[in-house]
């Protein structure tokens, strides 16, 4: 049975659909050796050889979860032309190949998914879902309550307004202070952005939860596999999402 190009490296754990369509676009797939840069191309997977960006897309039937707990100082993507640390260098006695569902800074620090779940990233990651992620940060001075309502009703970033947005207020000082702050969308360095657009620099960074399923008391560059029930907490508030039931079991 053929399956649109994107949807097959996907569903194969390489990468979400959107980054399957980016490394199509960027002429890094080849069905049977033939570079494919369009889009809509269907194949079957299973007489036709597909190579995404030097990978051989290949099935299989255990899908995985992981929690973990990014340190600053690594990189969320699979390689790093500077050498920097890869937050995969932290999955230790994990056999398959998982990638980040959507990316933290380098600086950036909390809670980070790898999964080779290909459709369920894809949902994770696309605004269209809605599914919240909780950032704590931390920015110079003592931002106003007008300040608050600008982030919460949404502010102009590049052009384009940003969704509205929850935000606490943790502590406010004449040195610095802390926020919550709960977005659904995931631009690049969004919430950095965001605290500049009010006039406050973001001191720290961390990610404390995806939609219901908070980092909790992992330890910093420590991981922990999800249940069934940990990724419906995640996508609990989602729009049209559905969760998998094929959820790897806890390892010891």
């Amino acid at each position: 049975m053929k399956e649109r190009l994107q949807k097959i490296i996907a569903r194969a754990g390489i990468c979400s659909r959107r980054a399957a369509e980016t490394l199509i676009r960027d002429g890094k797939v080849s069905v049977d050796g033939e570079v494919v840069t369009e889009m809509g191309m269907k194949v079957d997977h299973r007489i036709q050889k597909v190579i995404a960006d030097r990978i051989h897309v290949r099935f299989t039937e255990k899908k995985v979860y992981v929690l973990l707990n990014k340190p600053e100082g690594y990189v969320t993507t699979m390689n790093d032309p500077q050498g920097r640390p890869i937050v995969t260098s932290l999955l230790k006695g994990i056999k398959e190949r998982v990638y980040p569902v959507g990316r933290l800074d380098f600086e950036t620090k909390g809670a980070l998914i790898l999964t080779n779940d290909g459709e369920l990233a894809q949902r994770i990651q696309h605004p269209s879902f809605e599914v919240k992620k909780t950032y704590v940060v931390r920015v110079q001075g003592a931002p106003t309550n007008d300040a608050i309502q600008l982030l919460e009703a949404g502010v102009e970033l590049e052009g384009k307004m940003t969704a509205p947005a929850q935000v606490k207020v943790y502590r406010r000082g004449k040195k610095d202070s802390v926020l919550e702050i709960t977005i659904h969308e995931g631009r690049k360095h969004q919430v950095r952005k965001m605290c500049q657009a009010i006039g406050h620099h973001c001191v720290e960074l961390t990610r404390t939860a995806y939609g219901n399923l908070n980092l909790g008391s992992l330890p910093s560059g420590k991981f922990r596999y999800l249940s069934t029930s940990d990724l419906t907490r995640i996508t609990k508030t989602a729009k049209k999402m559905r969760v998998s039931k094929r959820v790897n079991k806890r390892r010891k």
